[in-house]
């Protein structure tokens, strides 16, 4: 365990700096998080020094204050008389007992204060200080702090990653049962990072994760299953992993835990991804809060809203979304006041649950019509909140909340109909109320539609729809929090700790994940990876990503086999794909790339016609390719008219050639004459 110690009291010593350190290489932006700086490694190295120094001193220390002890113990017993060997013993190992608890305790308590304040925490700063607890109750032994500080290593959270110490920690913690562990190592084994690329043992890791209560093992399991990777495909396994994983995720959101989160994708133009859409631009966001200042009333609900759940990048803030939710409200807008009753009736540190509260706002809001207000009216009867149940009443406030098109009440008709709560059980008219909640997203209308098609309850049974609904369901876990911090380190150039966050949630079967990492992979800026890994490893998680319906990865995969990245040059492979993401996908890329290839030949028959063809079809699909598709054009026109020429200069030639010997030197003037006889005939005809 003397790694272990090292390593912990390395971040002991990050978690003391990141206190004093002023981050000056960040913009105004990164300020307002209060990102931390990496500290420099002669500066680790001093400070270890020191560290090591004193460890030294208090082990000597402890080993003259055991010896003193020793003695005070002996002479107490000469006095008393006691001589019994056993009962010296018996002394020791109470003590030894005694001290271990107090020494666990002690780790217990230390790892409880860092949750406390990872919970509570607004910015990295505050982050980081729960982590200088997580290092000392793993310096303790707490094997969920070592877990919490191998994670740390692993991701690079505050610019700390080391892969070979996260490794010895996985290792370790391993041996003692961790099951986290246990899924750490397979995913590490199962891209080569740090460890030998090993698919079987990776599958085993898995194994022994997922029967230790690995969440995230038990979603890889199942995605290998769904998608036959290194174990023969099987969806019924498939589907009691996913559905074991649902089931969890499904108690979260119903506990009101369950956080959306925005999935960047790094395939976007740079322009774009600089103010992508997912995330909200700093710049934009102060404009907003000066817009809701300014009273303008959409935009406080809005803002309230962002507050309210965490999204577009920004934290969670009960109090900021309660305060921009009260000016709406007051203001009059409806939507505001049943975001106020709702927050009442789930209650948080901003708004303490409060039944009373939350049937006064969504009564207010209800009289306006609106449908969130209805809907949490329907809540308050359904459950008794404040009020008798009534499921009549609770009926009647969701029906009149779903024919507005609320999702949330659209499922709870599903529900009361699925399991016959105040009306008879009607599993064609749960169905139905399901299935238009879940064209919404609503996440608990896609896991009871799952739980219909893989039961064959009101549905004919479909494995395979069952697992893609639950898989929907699994991806709003907490673990895809990572895309929103994997996207930060990549903004801020912390490549290596992106691409490993981005790669953990590929293999768990996220989509976006597989081609981001894919990305990541084929810039060659990770240092993770051999050089020649990153090309491999990249066609891989393309063709993963087209698989699950990317046509973007599956114009990639035609690429990799055109120019032979991660594999052997094969035109016929590359022109299947080309034809796919065009046929399929309607991709403009794609139709160019196949007209390319139809007008020189390579590997299909040359076709200028189909070339010409497919080029203005790219013209069409997307404004972006027309001038490629001109310039293209040209070329292939000018190129077609210069050989028609000299074909058409060759074969005239041995035309006239021949004609002089077959039909003598005046050959032309008996075709002229020939021309001139059907002229006269057909104009005879046409006048007669």
């Amino acid at each position: 365990m003397k790694p272990l110690s090292l390593l912990i009291e390395i971040l002991i010593i990050l978690g003391v700096i990141i206190k004093n350190i002023e981050a000056e290489k960040h913009s105004k932006k990164q300020t307002e998080r209060n990102a931390t700086t990496q500290v420099s490694a002669n500066e680790l190295k001093q400070f270890l020094s020191h560290i090591l120094e004193r460890r030294k001193l208090i082990k000597v220390i402890y080993q003259r204050e055991n010896a003193l002890g020793k003695k005070k113990i002996q002479r107490k017993l000469r006095i008393k008389g006691i001589q019994n060997k056993d009962l010296s013993k018996r002394n020791k190992n109470h003590l030894r007992k005694q001290a271990k608890k107090n020494f666990t305790d002690e780790g217990d308590q230390l790892f409880k204060t860092g949750i406390k304040i990872l919970q509570q925490s607004k910015n990295q700063k505050q982050k980081a200080e729960a982590y200088v607890f997580f290092a000392k109750a793993a310096d303790m032994g707490n094997l969920k702090a070592m877990e919490k500080m191998a994670d740390a290593l692993l991701f690079g959270n505050f610019g700390m990653q080391n892969i070979t110490a996260a490794i010895q920690l996985y290792e370790s913690l391993a041996k003692e049962g961790s099951y986290k562990a246990q899924n750490a190592l397979g995913f590490l084994s199962s891209y080569g990072i740090g460890m030998e690329y090993n698919q079987a043992k990776a599958l085993i890791y898995y194994t022994f994760g997922s029967a230790g209560g690995s969440m995230m093992s038990q979603m890889i399991l199942g995605y290998r299953y769904l998608s036959g990777i290194n174990v023969l495909q099987n969806c019924e396994v498939a589907l009691n992993h996913y559905k074991k994983v649902a089931d969890y995720i499904v108690d979260k959101l119903e506990k009101s835990e369950g956080i959306p989160v925005e999935k960047v994708r790094l395939t976007e133009r740079p322009e774009n991804l600089s103010s992508n859409n997912e995330i909200l631009d700093w710049d934009i966001y102060q404009y907003y809060k000066f817009l809701a200042e300014r009273g303008d009333v959409q935009i406080q609900v809005s803002l309230g809203q962002l507050h309210l759940i965490g999204r577009k990048g920004l934290d969670q803030d009960y109090y900021k979304a309660l305060y921009y939710f009260l000016k709406a409200a007051k203001a009059g807008s409806a939507n505001a006041m049943a975001f106020i009753g709702k927050m009442y009736l789930e209650g948080n540190v901003a708004a303490p649950q409060n039944n009373a509260t939350a049937f006064k706002y969504f009564s207010m809001a209800a009289s306006k019509g609106n449908a969130i207000g209805l809907h949490g009216l329907g809540l308050l009867y359904f459950y008794g909140k404040g009020v008798p149940v009534n499921y009549a009443e609770a009926l009647k406030y969701f029906q009149k909340a779903a024919e507005k098109g609320w999702p949330n009440a659209q499922f709870q008709l599903g529900f009361m109909y699925y399991s016959g709560s105040g009306v008879w059980k009607d599993y064609k008219l749960a169905f139905k109320y399901f299935y238009l909640a879940s064209q919404s997203g609503q996440p608990l209308a896609i896991y009871y539609l799952a739980k219909m098609y893989a039961t064959g309850r009101g549905v004919l049974r479909s494995c395979r729809t069952a697992v893609e609904l639950y898989k929907g369901v699994c991806e709003l876990g907490h673990w895809a929090e990572k895309f929103l911090t994997a996207y930060f380190a990549y903004k801020d150039g912390d490549i290596d700790s992106s691409l490993v966050q981005y790669a953990l949630l590929a293999e768990m079967g996220y989509e976006v994940a597989q081609s981001n990492s894919a990305f990541i992979l084929e810039s060659k800026k990770a240092k993770i990876l051999e050089k020649e890994k990153m090309y491999p490893m990249a066609l891989l998680l393309w063709n993963r990503a087209a698989i699950q319906g990317n046509a973007f990865a599956r114009v990639k995969i035609g690429d990799y086999h055109y120019y032979g990245y991660g594999t052997k040059k094969d035109y016929q492979t590359a022109a299947t794909h080309y034809s796919i993401a065009a046929d399929k996908y309607h991709s403009a890329q794609a139709m160019f790339n196949l007209a390319y290839m139809y007008e020189h030949g390579l590997g299909i028959t040359k076709d200028i016609h189909l070339a010409r063809r497919l080029y203005d079809m790219a013209a069409q699909t997307s404004p972006d390719a027309h001038i490629p598709v001109f310039f293209a054009l040209v070329k292939l026109e000018t190129v077609h008219l210069l050989r028609d020429i000299l074909f058409f200069n060759f074969t005239m030639r041995w035309k006239w050639m021949k004609l002089d010997n077959t039909l003598g030197p005046y050959w032309d003037l008996f075709v002229i004459g020939l021309i001139v006889a059907v002229l006269i005939f057909l104009l005879r005809n046409r006048y007669g």
